[in-house]
This record gives C-alpha cells, structure tokens and sequence, in this order.
C-alpha cells in the first residue's frame, strides 16, 4: 500500500479488506476488553485547522488504546500560524512522530505535508475529501451486508461535499453503485465522477431525490452546511427544500435499507428525528466505527513502515 492515506485510493482492494477485517477483529477484542497494544511508543500527531469531535476523539483514544500516544496540534499554537512555511514544519514533524493526521481547510496543504514528509501522513478531512469517514462507512456496510458490497445501491441525497466525493471513489474498490441526488448547482465535483467512472466504479446522478431512492439498500446525507458555507446558510435551506431524507422518502428504498449519516446532523433540515433515531438508521454505528477503522489504518501504515 501507498505511505500516505490523503484519498480512498491510496488503498488497494486488498488494502481495503484486509484494513477491514482487522478493524473487526480489534473491534471484537474491545468488546472483551482486549487492547493489543499494535503500535507501542507510536506518537500520532493531529493537526486541525477545522473544529472535530469524531475525528479528534476517536484518533487519539485509538492510538491510546494501540499502545501509542497523540498530540493534538493546533496551527494557531505552532510557528505555522506565525508563518513557518508548511515543508518546513513537516521535515521538522518527521523527525518527532510516528505519522501525522490532518484536518485542513485545503486539500492541497495536506497534500505538501505529505510530499515533504518521510513519515506517513493521513487525510483527516479536507476541503476535497474525507476518506477516514469512507473507511468506516464501507466497515459498516460490510458488518451489515457481509460480502455483498458489490451488489448495494447507496444513494447520496443532499450537498455533493467532500463525503460525497471519497464514496463517489469507494466505488471503485467495493463494487457498489453510487448513486447521487443533489440540486442543481450543488453536485459534486466531476472529475470524482470522471475518475471513478474511468477506474471502473459505478456512479450515476439523478436529480430527484426519490427517484435516486427507488430500490436502494443504504441511503447516505450529510449536513447541507459544511464548515465553511455557514454565509450561503438561507440560501442553501432554500436549494435543498426537498432533499430531506424522511419517512416518506424511505419508501422508496428496499425494504431492509439503512439510512447513513456522518454528522454533526441538523435535525429538521437534511434529516427528521424519526429517521435517525428509527429502527433504519445505523448512524451510530457508523460513527463508532471511526474508532476501530481508524485504529485498523495506523497500525497498517506504521506496520509496514517502522
């Protein structure tokens, strides 16, 4: 496998399956509180430009819990919010830590810490793509659905953001369809769908949410508010009146769907409390499986790289 994790494809199919059973069995150990301690006297180092909680919580409690310890690094307390240039900070990183996560503003800040470190760094969240949440919803589809990845449809409804984008690109290494439901003027990016489509993954876009729904086996949204977008908050209730995933939309899909969120949800808008608190929804599942799928992905970048 590739040194860094900055998108969903840097993992193989078999990166893939084998980060994914080993995220089940380390789960499965926790339960019997079990900590195999993978990755001792590892030090993960967190940068975040952007606010956390799943992201910050479940990458240092699962280093604590691998034998390791993480630092969280805010830019604004480092020489960087003083002007240190990036490739300087990241030779200097190198020399202390094990391997760097990042939540950046700028897909391609996480990108230049990587050409300019020597140890591996990992995509928390950018302003592209966010495949540490991919990795865990793909664990939880597969908890759910087993082997059959390859045979689901997982609609999209909603804004065509970073999420949209890194399940656009799981595609390719699952098998599943992707199929997107946005407004107009809030797609995803295309040259996602473009990549994908060229690697062999299965997208399609359809504008009307229901008919997006017909026949799917997971239904996936995500706030209609990035961190970032809180100015176009009027504008955006307004495009995206419609897109909400709902009883009534839920009728749509096969019967056995489940329904995805990554969160933080804004209740009422992209999503009703009777969806997420139903018996459809897996939405706290997928986030506790930030946790595990997390733990699964240092323990195989600092495994083949100590």
């Amino acid at each position: 496998m590739k040194k860094n994790f900055l998108s969903i494809l840097d993992f193989t199919k078999n990166d893939l399956f084998e980060a994914l059973d080993l995220a089940l069995e380390l789960k499965e150990k926790r339960k019997n509180e079990e900590f195999p301690e993978l990755l001792p006297k590892k030090t993960l180092g967190m940068i975040f430009e952007k606010a956390s909680t799943r992201t910050r919580i479940s990458f240092e409690t699962g280093m604590f819990e691998l034998g390791g310890h993480a630092i969280f690094l805010n830019p604004n307390d480092m020489q960087l919010g003083r002007g240190e240039a990036i490739c300087d900070t990241a030779k200097v990183l190198s020399r202390y830590l094990s391997v760097v996560m990042m939540r950046s503003n700028s897909h391609s800040t996480v990108e230049e810490i990587a050409d300019n470190a020597n140890i591996p760094v990992i995509n928390g969240l950018s302003d592209k793509e966010h495949p540490c949440q991919i990795l865990a919803d793909i664990l939880t589809m597969k908890e759910i659905f087993k082997d059959d990845l390859n045979k689901l449809k997982v609609v999209w409804i909603g804004d065509g953001n970073n999420v949209c984008n890194s399940l656009i690109l799981s595609s390719v290494l699952t098998g599943y369809e992707v199929c997107v439901s946005t407004p107009k003027g809030y797609e995803p990016d295309p040259e996602y769908i473009k990549n994908a489509q060229k690697a062999g993954g299965n997208v399609k876009y359809i504008e009307d949410p229901a008919k997006a729904a017909e026949d799917a086996d997971v239904i996936y949204t995500d706030t209609w508010i990035s961190m970032g977008s809180e100015a176009e908050k009027d504008s955006r209730l307004q495009a995206f009146s419609g897109y909400c995933v709902d009883e009534n939309l839920l009728k749509n899909a096969k019967d056995g769907a489940v329904v995805m969120h990554c969160l933080p949800a804004h209740r009422g808008d992209e999503i009703t409390d009777s969806v997420m608190d139903g018996k459809q929804s897996v939405v706290w599942q997928q986030a506790e499986n930030r946790l595990h799928a997390q733990k699964a992905l240092m323990v195989m970048l600092l495994g083949k790289n100590k």
